[in-house]
């Protein structure tokens, strides 16, 4: 009986469960799937139906709210400091030129040049002397470079070629590349040494640059707006590398900012600067909670779109399209990480500015003007929540792999014009020097802009090049505006009527819409609150 008995409850523990516990089974699935359908269409919520789902606040739209009024606040008030320093470098290159440059008129650069070398000694002379009398002739605070208690000498420099023997007239030449540097220092403080200049023989013939020399200035403008005053060094060039009998003379300013060693300002608060910097802080400390906010919102759509393939491999025995998994990982949540991460590099690099250690206004206008923009498109994805808003959103977001396909295709003709157009038409129209200026041109013309001008300044000295050049013309004009532009605004056009439709029907278009189009469970409804207690994220993966 003890044997029988054994036997029984073997056969008991193997056999198949009753009916009962086979539907219990059964519905603990259908309760894991219903919660995988509640957790994803929470996750695609708007703040308002999750704050009326769960009641929580909508902390994460509060705060890009305020961080776009503060970053706004932010960039407005670099860019007001970034354009005095703009403004001092430039009226100061300005001032440069009328008082080192001889007879020069405003505007006149493009023809300012040289022809004579009984000229080109005589303007080095007069650059000499206005140099040499700075102190009593400029109105600024323009002053000569000082090494302790020694002005630091003026170096009139000259590049040329190494032994090079040149005959243009029987078509002869011999010349060594390699470039020489040939130097005469000469004492502002000390009028004898302006005349070393008479010993000083430039070779024109081999000549590539002319003299060189640094000045000191202030920017006292700052001091209104109770910021620091920047000191800077001016090194001005005056280059000539055009070997043509035209020596044009130029002038540029490679503007080095510097904190002003000793300086005190009387009648104005540092209070403003320790502000501005306790703003940068609060800037970079909102930007980092976003940040943080935004990666834990992209880490659970990962992990949703993760417990969703499982869902459908082992249920439905169907891989996810990437379409469905790409819609777990939201680009708008990206766009605002790389917009934190951009603003609060850029902060840091506001602040380093502000403190004077660093002088890179050129990289922090990059990084805070790109944040700012980046927030700011970041703020049509709240305004899809609204129907009428959210057809643009849509149709970008549908229409985009077609787009970039679209302009691939279009841009290996474009860049064949524009290589045709360089080589081709370069040496007789302006507009096709370089390749930077062809893709300028070319491009206004797409949108209509200064097409007759391109016309009619084509050189007529070669009659090949200027039939060539009405055929180029009239072949890209109206093969770009008239075939490419249109196709491009039809294919614009095709994918709002889809969008449209669609949201007319109002039936799902992909598996995963269709998937959480089968909970009808409303945001108000208290189910959600309950399952927020009930089913935990952790609890609620489908097995």
């Amino acid at each position: 009986m003890e044997e029988s008995s054994d036997l029984y409850s073997v056969y008991e523990a193997n056999s198949h469960p009753s009916w009962g516990e086979h539907e219990q089974r059964h519905q603990d699935d259908l309760d894991k799937v219903e919660c995988l359908r509640r957790k994803i269409k929470y996750y695609f919520m708007n703040p308002c139906e999750k704050y009326h789902a769960r009641g929580r606040i909508p902390w994460k739209l509060m705060l890009q709210i305020i961080k776009i009024a503060i970053i706004t606040i932010q960039l407005v008030s670099f860019g007001l400091s970034n354009q005095m320093v703009v403004t001092f470098k430039e009226e100061n290159l300005m001032t440069f030129k009328h008082l080192f440059l001889k007879d020069y008129v405003d505007g006149g650069m493009d023809t300012y040049a040289l022809y004579r070398q009984a000229d080109v000694y005589d303007h080095i002379n007069y650059i000499i002397e206005q140099y040499g009398h700075l102190r009593n002739i400029t109105v600024g605070n323009h002053a000569y470079e000082k090494n302790g208690i020694t002005y630091t000498p003026m170096s009139l420099c000259q590049e040329y070629y190494r032994n090079g023997t040149i005959y243009p007239g029987n078509e002869t030449l011999e010349i060594d590349a390699q470039v020489e540097t040939d130097c005469l220092e000469i004492d502002p403080m000390y009028t004898q040494s302006w005349q070393d200049i008479d010993n000083f023989e430039l070779h024109f013939k081999r000549l590539v640059k002319v003299i060189m020399f640094t000045l000191k200035a202030i920017n006292l403008q700052t001091v209104r707006h109770r910021e620091q005053p920047d000191c800077y060094d001016f090194t001005i060039t005056f280059n000539n590398e055009v070997h043509s009998g035209r020596i044009k003379v130029d002038l540029e300013n490679d503007v080095e900012i510097n904190e002003c060693r000793d300086w005190k300002v009387t009648g104005a608060s540092p209070k403003n600067i320790h502000l501005t910097l306790l703003f940068d802080c609060l800037i970079i400390i909102t930007c980092i909670i976003s940040l943080a906010l935004c990666t834990r919102s992209v880490l659970t759509g990962i992990q949703l779109q993760f417990e969703y393939t499982l869902y459908c491999r082992d249920h439905t025995s169907k891989e996810v399209p990437w379409s469905d998994k790409l819609e777990f990982v939201s680009g708008w949540y990206i766009l605002i990480i790389v917009s934190d991460t951009l603003t609060i590099i850029g902060s840091v690099l506001k602040i380093e500015i502000q403190t004077k250690a660093l002088t890179s206004y050129d990289v922090c206008s990059i990084f805070l003007g790109t944040g700012t923009m980046f927030v700011w498109i970041g703020v049509i994805r709240y305004m899809g929540y609204f129907k009428k808003y959210n057809i643009l959103i849509l149709t970008l977001r549908a229409a985009f792999p077609n787009v970039i396909r679209f302009i691939c295709c279009a841009g290996i003709i474009y860049l064949s014009y524009c290589f045709c157009g360089w080589i081709v038409l370069g040496p007789y129209h302006e507009k096709f020097r370089t390749l930077n200026t062809v893709s300028e041109c070319l491009f206004s013309l797409i949108n209509g802009d200064d097409m007759f001008p391109t016309f009619k300044n084509m050189e007529k000295k070669s009659r090949l090049v200027w039939i060539f050049s009405r055929i180029y013309l009239y072949t890209f004009v109206s093969l770009f505006i008239y075939m490419i532009l249109s196709l491009f605004i039809t294919l614009i056009t095709n994918t709002y009527d889809t969008i449209k439709q669609q949201q007319q029907s109002g039936t799902p278009t992909s598996e995963l819409q269709r998937f959480i189009s089968m909970c009808q469970d409303l945001p108000n409804s208290g189910v959600y609150r309950l399952q927020e207690s009930r089913c935990k994220w952790s609890e609620c993966c489908v097995a």
